[in-house]
């Protein structure tokens, strides 16, 4: 299996097509936000890592994404992957993230022990905040 995207979000929509294909719409992209409080603090963003199986494939597979930050693992999570060989996939990841300063997180994400799709997610500070 192999990953076409990997996103943080804040907002899913499934709808169904003419065809019987299926529309993902995701709102809120996003590659940083502002803290609603002062460090430390608790974010959970949500990522969405989208796969697609090629025809040969016997459809199984584990998802792991790692959250780091300076080298320092923060968060794990591990799933089952389950695609339909031919088709497409997704899994939604959510990791509670302690934020003791503001800066970046890196999610690592791939499919059986396979190559890592970082995508990097930037926690400001409060809009109030002087700079």
């Amino acid at each position: 299996m192999q990953i076409l995207a990997a996103l943080f979000f804040e907002g899913i929509d499934l709808r169904s097509v003419a065809g019987g294909a299926t529309h993902i719409d995701l709102t809120g992209i996003q590659f940083s936000a502002s803290s609603p409080t002062e460090v430390p603090v608790t974010w959970s963003p949500h990522l969405m890592v989208v796969v697609r199986c090629p025809d040969d494939h016997s459809g199984q597979g584990v998802l792991e994404v790692v959250f780091s930050r300076d080298g320092a693992q923060l968060a794990r999570n591990v799933q089952p992957l389950s695609v339909e060989p031919g088709r497409f996939g997704y899994r939604l990841v959510r990791a509670e993230l302690e934020f003791t300063e503001f800066g970046t997180v890196e999610a690592a994400c791939r499919v059986d022990q396979g190559p890592s799709t970082v995508v990097p997610f930037t926690l400001l500070p409060p809009p109030d905040t002087p700079a």
